[in-house]
């Protein structure tokens, strides 16, 4: 491979932020899919790490689902900052990620935060770009909320591919972190049901990524209601809601599409705190 390229070594959970990437670079590059991110393809194009693996790991369905949670939170962040036009916008669990370079609107300030060992690999890759700030840990460590600055012109959030890796107390205990410490902010996250758990994980270890597990599944928002009074249900949806049937993918797609949506398999939420 070539030596200018970055080299990553991770493992377990950090590693499968290479997925969405690549899904995104993907998608990007034709397959008749409704987005153009090309900081992905030019960040796959500037990493040294074997992508053929997730490609014989995962189908066109794979790059269908993360097509889909990408627009659905596009489109949560456009529709808030065009109301809070000086918004904080926080990724958590950033990966490589790359949202901001496709929603900014020259006005938000935003944060991507995620283990020391994964914004290392993004500073080298990423350099932070004027209004961006890298935070270097756990969303579980609540000394995080004290370095978004800027808060009273609105907070709001998206977590992808995250929770479901955490047990449900620990995700509990995300949520009246995120309460006690950013109230009134806003976040949009997906969830997925026991089957489509299963069925990721399945695909994940294909690829050689051992010692992950999907750990957290729920079928309505409004259950999160009664963990803390202070958490209110914004709106809830399937994944492709929306997301319009490109016939040239044919009639098998759209009816797989629409049976996911309609089993409930991935939904995104999206809430206040």
């Amino acid at each position: 491979m070539n030596q200018d390229k970055v080299k990553i070594q991770l493992s377990g959970v950090s590693e499968t932020l290479l997925l969405p990437l690549w899904a995104r670079a993907q998608c990007s590059s034709g397959h008749h899919l409704p987005l153009n991110d090309t900081k992905a393809i030019e960040l796959v194009e500037n990493i040294d790490y074997d992508f053929s693996k997730i490609d014989k790991a995962f189908g066109f369905e794979s790059l269908l689902i993360n097509t889909a949670r990408t627009k659905q939170f596009d489109n949560k962040i456009k529709a808030y900052i065009a109301e809070h036009s000086h918004a904080s916008v926080i990724n958590l669990g950033a990966g490589l990620d790359t949202t901001f370079y496709r929603v900014d609107n020259g006005l938000i300030h935003w944060y991507d935060l995620d283990l020391p060992m994964v914004i290392d690999i993004r500073r080298q890759l990423l350099p932070e770009p004027d209004r961006v700030t890298y935070i270097s840990k756990s969303l579980f460590d609540p000394s995080w909320c004290e370095d978004i600055e800027h808060t009273e012109g609105g907070v709001f959030m998206i977590a992808g591919g995250l929770f479901y890796y955490f047990e449900e107390s620990q995700v509990k205990q995300f949520f009246s972190l995120l309460a006690d410490n950013l109230p009134s902010s806003e976040i949009a996250f997906d969830v997925v049901s026991k089957l489509s758990a299963f069925f990721s994980i399945w695909s994940v270890r294909r690829m050689g990524i051992h010692g992950v597990r999907a750990k957290w599944s729920i079928k309505n928002a409004d259950k999160m209601t009664k963990w803390d009074k202070r958490i209110t249900v914004i709106d809830q949806f399937p994944m492709f809601k929306n997301i319009a049937r490109d016939p040239v993918w044919g009639s098998q797609i759209k009816r797989r599409m629409d049976w996911m949506d309609k089993s409930g398999m991935f939904k995104i939420f999206h809430v206040r705190v």
